[in-house]
């Protein structure tokens, strides 16, 4: 019988066939995904392709195995992650190293993801990896640079994801959102400046924004500013400022939280307080990018103000509503730190 003829006569069973394989035929894979798959809890909608550093200070095959380690730690971090050709709709994350004028006997990794259009999404720098050590390009220090980075990196998509599901369905194809370089806090005791750091990258994301280390890229600045003093009755007065910039240098606005608080209680450790600061504090943060004309979702920075003239006064933004005060829990009970 013909080929052709064949197929006319039995390709409505095949079309059946393909259409109940879901359905009462047997499943082998079901509950058994295999391969990678096994190994993301929640598999997302991207897969990242690391593209071989070409300006890395590496040769060709030491340039590979970096790659390669740091799609193994990304798939750790449950990210899927690859080293092959990427394929049309694969995110791109770029690695480049470099010496930096202060300390020239160290080397400094950056790390950006693109989406598949090349248009910049993130980026992200890690700590400085002593340069004798980054030289030998054994294999230990690659895995231990992944291990170290690929959480950050991880947090990035995480960041963009949630701005995707946030605002716009084409945040990862190249229309994301706000770009937030996140300073370190300053001037809290105890573990604060980290806690209130760590904290606030998160609630950042899961408020549609994009929080990010360094400068590259970012369409605004936010840093935080810790003042504590002492007032009547054993109390602290505990002022925490955030500050919003953009570009070009010019402050947006600002969120200001104050509360008292048992004189020494925050000495140590910061725990729920952290976390309530930053949740407040972050929707403050959002407001003021909203009241700047950029809300989480496709935006573009504001233009700067024309030369000579006077800039507009900068908003302060209530973290609350109308109210200025953030109600800070007890320390020491319920969450424990960042």
């Amino acid at each position: 019988m013909p080929w052709s003829d064949f197929l006319r006569r039995h390709l409505p069973l095949v079309l059946l066939l393909l259409a109940t394989a879901c359905g009462t035929l047997p499943q082998p894979y079901r509950g058994n995904p295999g391969g990678e798959a096994a190994r993301l809890a929640l598999p997302p909608a991207y897969r990242i392709a690391v593209v071989k550093p070409t300006d890395a200070m590496l040769s060709d095959e030491a340039s590979k195995d970096l790659a390669e380690a740091m799609a193994i730690a990304l798939r750790d971090a449950e990210v899927p992650a690859t080293v092959t050709a990427p394929l049309p709709l694969d995110l791109r994350l770029t690695i480049v190293a470099q010496r930096p004028d202060a300390n020239r006997n160290t080397v400094v990794p950056r790390y950006t993801l693109y989406d598949a259009d090349g248009a910049s999404l993130a980026s992200n720098t890690g700590a400085p990896v002593p340069l004798k050590a980054w030289a030998s390009a054994a294999p230990s220090v690659f895995k231990s640079l992944g291990d170290r980075d690929a959480p950050n990196i991880a947090k990035l998509l995480s960041g963009i994801e949630a701005a995707r599901k946030e605002s716009h369905p084409q945040s990862l194809t190249g229309k994301a959102a706000p770009r937030l370089r996140l300073v370190p806090v300053k001037g809290a005791p105890g573990d604060g400046n980290a806690a209130l750091t760590a904290r606030m990258e998160e609630f950042l994301t899961k408020r549609g924004l994009v929080p990010q280390n360094n400068a590259e890229g970012a369409d605004y600045g936010v840093e935080g500013r810790v003042t504590m003093a002492d007032a009547p009755n054993n109390q602290q007065r505990v002022e925490i400022l955030w500050i919003v910039t953009r570009r070009d240098g010019q402050e947006i606005g600002q969120v200001l939280q104050m509360n008292e608080v048992p004189k020494g209680s925050l000495n140590r450790f910061w725990a729920d307080v952290a976390y309530v600061v930053a949740d407040e504090a972050s929707a403050g943060i959002r407001d003021v990018l909203r009241n700047a004309g950029s809300p989480p979702g496709p935006q573009q920075a504001p233009e700067p103000p024309p030369r000579g003239a006077t800039p507009a006064a900068a908003p302060v933004a209530p973290v609350s509503g109308a109210a200025a005060d953030l109600p800070l829990p007890t320390p020491g009970r319920g969450r424990t730190g960042p």
